[in-house]
């Protein structure tokens, strides 16, 4: 899953080791930039990404965390001392290229191409990881838009993070390989569809 996104999923994940006491949960950190390889690869059972995924060999389950969006610009940034921007404000400001591994369908729904009345939103510089973009941000490289998880946990110098008013809910759900459905994932799936999603913001 992404950054602090396990603390948030604490409820599901007492709840899974209470009604299954013989599986357990073990975290690690998923990259925009590669946002499937490790499933795909068999290291690990699912992830916990935002959506839309339609990957024709991954099973999308529940929803398990709803997110407002911030925008992260450097302290300096003329944006940054705003109350709240809106997508149009990204029309002529850089945000962190991901790289060619994660779908662009996927990439778009987080950090678009255009502005909703479509003017552009280049990319570039190239960043693999979150603590890249955060740090291209601190030097006034890009902005970037983010889930509020970002903004809830992290407060790196010479960053700021300023909510997107006007973006949609994200939705961050399970997925796994479909072809290595086990029976523990989807007991976690049925634990997390009888939960429900945590609200984030």
């Amino acid at each position: 899953m992404f950054g602090h996104a396990g603390y948030e999923l604490r409820p599901l994940i007492d709840a899974f080791r209470a009604r299954h006491p013989d599986s357990d949960v073990l975290f690690s950190e998923v990259t925009g930039a590669d946002p499937f390889a490790a499933l795909r690869a068999g290291e690990a059972d699912a992830h916990v990404l935002w959506l839309p995924v339609a990957e024709p060999d991954l099973t999308v389950g529940p929803t398990v965390l709803t997110s407002g969006r911030v925008l992260a610009v450097a302290a300096g940034h003329p944006l940054a001392g705003r109350r709240g921007v809106s997508l149009e404000d990204l029309a002529g400001e850089r945000v962190a290229d991901l790289g060619p591994a994660a779908p662009e369908y996927w990439l778009e729904s987080m950090v678009p191409a255009r502005t909703p009345s479509g003017r552009r939103i280049p990319r570039g510089p190239a960043a693999r990881t979150f603590n890249e973009i955060l740090t291209l941000v601190a030097a006034g490289h890009c902005v970037h838009p983010l889930g509020e998880l970002a903004a809830r946990y992290n407060n790196p110098p010479g960053v700021v993070f300023v909510p997107i008013h006007d973006a949609p809910i994200l939705e961050f759900a399970l997925v796994w390989l479909s072809v290595t459905d086990s029976p523990a994932v989807r007991a976690l799936a049925r634990t997390a569809a009888g939960l429900g999603p945590v609200a984030i913001g």
